[in-house]
């Protein structure tokens, strides 16, 4: 008997492992945004529950279950992983998606970029920026 171990092939080590069980399913196709003045922001007299619309119909959307040619490092406190952690437990608990940290990041950069399109001035991104730098919290570059 070799005292040798047995090792896979390169061809068992590097074989296609997706299967369409394992794929999700296609996002549902989202309705045609409404005409506004052209701004973006549509006609000025819609409510908060429009922007929320808005935001819903964005053309943004995260990248999903596909390869990624690019790649960055977060750095997250131990509370933000936790909150990420415990947001990705309740979708699956709660609302049957089955999801990873990557994925949870991408869906919540799509929105909040979205929302930076929509709403602009306005956005989440830049009151929550403004609010950071006017509480003398340091900007990372």
């Amino acid at each position: 008997m070799s005292r040798r171990a047995s090792l896979p092939g390169a061809s068992e080590l590097f074989r296609i492992t997706s299967s369409p069980a394992l794929d999700l399913p296609p996002a549902p196709e989202q309705p045609a945004p409404s005409k506004g003045n052209g701004n973006g922001n549509g006609s000025g007299n819609e409510t908060g529950n429009a922007h929320k619309e808005q935001l819903a119909r964005a053309a943004r959307s995260g990248s999903g279950r596909t390869k990624h040619d690019a790649k960055i490092t977060v750095y997250v406190s131990g509370d933000e992983l936790l909150a990420m952690e415990q947001a990705r437990l309740n979708l699956r608990a709660k609302h049957g998606l089955v999801l990873d940290r990557g994925r949870l990041v991408r869906e919540a950069v799509a929105v909040l970029l979205a929302d930076f399109d929509a709403a602009g001035e306005d956005s989440v991104l830049v009151q929550r920026l403004r609010a950071g730098s006017e509480d003398g919290k340091e900007t990372e570059s």
